[in-house]
């Protein structure tokens, strides 16, 4: 039996950015369609019916933010954001009063973003009771969905790694760092880097 691959909406205004999104996440298991601004985003998320939206901030000047409220509001897509790093800070504000699922720092680093988007699929398939039309934040909100980019990300490789839900990483992550007497932050960059490649001790 054929396990349906998750569909992930992506847009962006650069066809380069696209193109490279459509190629990585293709390879990582998701079925990707794409949109390269805000009326082809919701005419493709009302066709296609995605999982997730991924969305450049930086699009079309800055309207990032406006295209996701837009998913939201009008198609019911969750949605994560991609931001430039010196905007993270800023960015992870403004998008989690949106309801964002997630903010991954551009530019696009795979091993970054496909742990993020599982993390963020596994939040919405935790919140599957919430009413249909509620919208990203409702989902979020449903599933205690206060998480920070990198405990976001790292929730997403546990998930991945050990085949468990978003509640099960939860309950992971923080045992290990209970075990480890740190803070949920660092066992979570812990976690990232390792899944980098980096050479920090296991966790």
């Amino acid at each position: 039996m054929t396990t349906a691959r998750p569909r992930v909406l992506a847009v962006d205004d650069d066809r380069t950015v696209l193109t490279a999104l459509l190629g990585g996440l293709s390879r990582a298991g998701f079925d990707v369609v794409v949109a390269t601004n805000a009326d082809e985003a919701l005419r493709v998320a009302a066709d296609t019916r995605p999982a997730l939206a991924v969305l450049d901030l930086t699009m079309g000047g800055g309207r990032g933010l406006d295209v996701a409220a837009s998913l939201a509001r009008e198609a019911h897509t969750p949605f994560l954001l991609l931001v430039p790093v010196r905007d993270e800070q800023e960015m992870r504000r403004r998008a989690a009063s949106l309801g964002a699922l997630g903010v991954v720092a551009k530019p696009v680093d795979m091993t970054r973003l496909v742990p993020a988007i599982r993390a963020a699929l596994a939040r919405v398939e935790a919140g599957a009771d919430v009413p249909p039309g509620a919208g990203a934040r409702a989902v979020a909100d449903a599933i205690g969905g206060d998480h920070g980019p990198q405990e976001l990300i790292a929730l997403g490789i546990l998930v991945e790694r050990h085949k468990v839900n978003c509640d099960e990483a939860v309950r992971i992550l923080h045992e290990r760092a209970n075990a480890a007497g740190l803070a949920i932050e660092e066992v979570a960059l812990a976690l990232i880097e390792q899944a980098e490649g980096a050479s920090r001790p296991p966790v």
